[in-house]
């Protein structure tokens, strides 16, 4: 088939390489523009555009697809499906239109669960045990187009979103590979999806990462998993940012913390009270710092075993 890519981020990348290494033809690639990035603000390229100028396939970066400019050039591609992977923009339905056998989508969600633009990050802070990657066919909705495959894998106490980025991205090419198979061979068989089973994963905020002491442990060791490296997790510390890298809920029964309470255990540890139990820190930052491991923080801050001090503030 003569294919259009629309991705943007690494988690693209793998779909887009795995049709350039099949029968399939990609005949562009559409992509989000460059933006500013680092302390430097240096325009930086997406991912999924490094890869396709690499193979020489032509790259196109709207700034608005709505503009009529852009109606003629995806009419002139004539592709017979497009593939999008974490574009980043809703597709107009006179977009989907075009291709003769329509738009097709990988989403990091067992659908219609976690429809939207952060599905990895809201699994893992929920406390999800299981996720998967979706294929679908799209419509203008946000998420809401019939299925074609899916494929769940368990979540492990230790995953991370970037662990499990990259094994669903992984898992991701491979579905969209059957998924063109399936509409060339005439096979596939769409299944629309149950509205009233959906949830919904909306774009990240900084201020979802600020950890709430009043919560349980093991809630806020799942959003510190879930929402590392953007935007962090992170606390107050007299007045300054302390940012959580690392924890675990601890499993320490002898002590009475109240939310928010930093004790330096006399085992070593760095315990912070919660709602129901306590959080052990691993790796931490303070504002304007290195990061560092928790017994090191502690010793930074000349905090003696059993002593304690107030975190949120």
């Amino acid at each position: 088939m003569r294919l259009l890519f629309m991705g943007t981020p690494a988690f693209a990348v793998p779909t887009l390489r795995a049709l350039l290494s099949s029968h399939h033809t990609v005949s562009a690639v559409f992509t989000q523009p460059d933006k500013p990035s680092g302390r430097g603000e240096k325009l930086a390229s997406p991912p999924v555009k490094a890869v396709a100028l690499e193979h020489g396939i032509p790259v196109h970066a709207p700034e608005k697809l709505r503009a009529p400019e852009w109606q003629a050039i995806f009419a002139q591609l004539n592709a017979d499906a497009y593939v999008v992977v974490a574009y980043g923009k809703i597709l107009p339905q006179w977009l989907l239109a075009i291709p003769r056998l329509g738009a097709y989508n990988v989403h990091a969600s067992l659908l219609p669960k976690y429809r939207g633009a952060a599905p990895i990050h809201w699994a893992l802070a929920n406390g999800e045990t299981s996720t998967g990657v979706t294929t679908m066919k799209l419509d203008a909705g946000m998420d809401t187009g019939d299925l074609l495959l899916q494929q769940a894998i368990p979540i492990g106490p230790e995953d991370t979103w970037f662990s499990l980025h990259e094994r669903l991205a992984a898992i991701g090419s491979e579905l969209m590979l059957r998924t063109l198979e399936a509409i060339e061979l005439g096979t596939a068989r769409p299944i629309p999806q149950d509205p009233a089973l959906a949830t919904y994963a909306p774009m990240l905020k900084k201020s979802d990462g600020l950890l709430d002491w009043n919560q349980p442990a093991t809630s806020l060791h799942n959003r510190i998993r879930a929402f590392n490296p953007w935007p962090g997790t992170y606390t107050l510390l007299r007045g300054e940012g302390l940012r959580i890298w690392k924890s675990c809920p601890s499993d320490v029964r002898d002590e009475a913390l109240q939310p928010g309470c930093l004790l330096h255990h006399r085992s070593g540890a760095a315990l912070v009270g919660c709602g129901a139990g306590c959080l052990q820190l691993e790796e931490v930052q303070l504002e304007n710092r290195r990061r560092t491991s928790a017994l090191d923080f502690l010793h930074g801050l000349r905090l003696g075993r059993g002593q304690t001090l107030l975190l949120g503030r």
